[in-house]
């Protein structure tokens, strides 16, 4: 049987989407990994990792006239290739496109020290995946490898996101109930950050 090709940049909903690697630290329960292989028929399980110049290749190979922001968020969780997403977001800018980082918001504890700084001023926009209301109902859905930390970590990331000038979404998904979508809310205010309420999908 021929070895599939790596997809490392595809098209969706008229955006480029940024595939940079499988790995990520959250097992979340309503992860589209746990329901298909990728997305809008694009298999999205990595070989390898991509450099940063195979990603640029790619994204010169699929690229519209109509596409409009470059989004990192692929099957993986992006923060762990920061230094490679920075150099493909530089590219993105020069080519007219907006960037977006779709997160789990804890690329700091992942990479051992304060990322937003290489973020500000490369990425327009960061989407943090917020989930729940409190550390014990994300940790009971999200199931990181950084326990009951992970929820505080997330909200130091959005926060200084926020403040070194980056549009901060916090996102949440509607199955979590009226009450639960009030409260964060106020966390997301209090981050500096707008929340995003998502409409839960069991499938592509």
């Amino acid at each position: 049987m021929k070895k599939r090709d790596d997809v490392y940049a595809y098209l969706y909903g008229g955006n480029v989407y940024i595939n940079l690697t499988n790995r990520c630290c959250n097992n979340c329960e309503f992860c589209l990994r746990n329901t298909g292989d990728g997305v809008g028929g694009s298999v999205l399980w990595l070989n390898k990792e991509p450099t940063a110049q195979e990603v640029i290749r790619a994204v010169r190979e699929i690229m519209t006239p109509t596409a409009e922001e470059m989004v990192f968020c692929g099957y993986g969780e992006p923060t762990y290739r920061v230094d490679e997403m920075v150099e493909v977001a530089a590219f993105a800018h020069e080519i007219g496109l907006k960037t977006r980082l779709n997160t789990n918001g804890l690329g700091n504890r992942i990479c051992g020290y304060d990322i937003t700084d290489k973020l500000a001023g490369a990425i327009d926009t960061v989407s943090v995946s917020l989930n729940e209301a409190s550390a014990a109902a994300y940790d009971k859905v999200c199931h990181s490898v950084y326990g009951s930390d992970a929820f505080e970590e997330l909200k130091k990331f959005a926060a200084s996101c926020a403040a070194k000038g980056i549009k901060t979404i916090m996102s949440v998904v509607d199955i979590i109930g009226e009450d639960a979508v009030r409260e964060c809310e106020k966390i997301a205010e209090s981050c500096g950050a707008k929340l995003r309420v998502r409409r839960y999908e069991k499938k592509w």
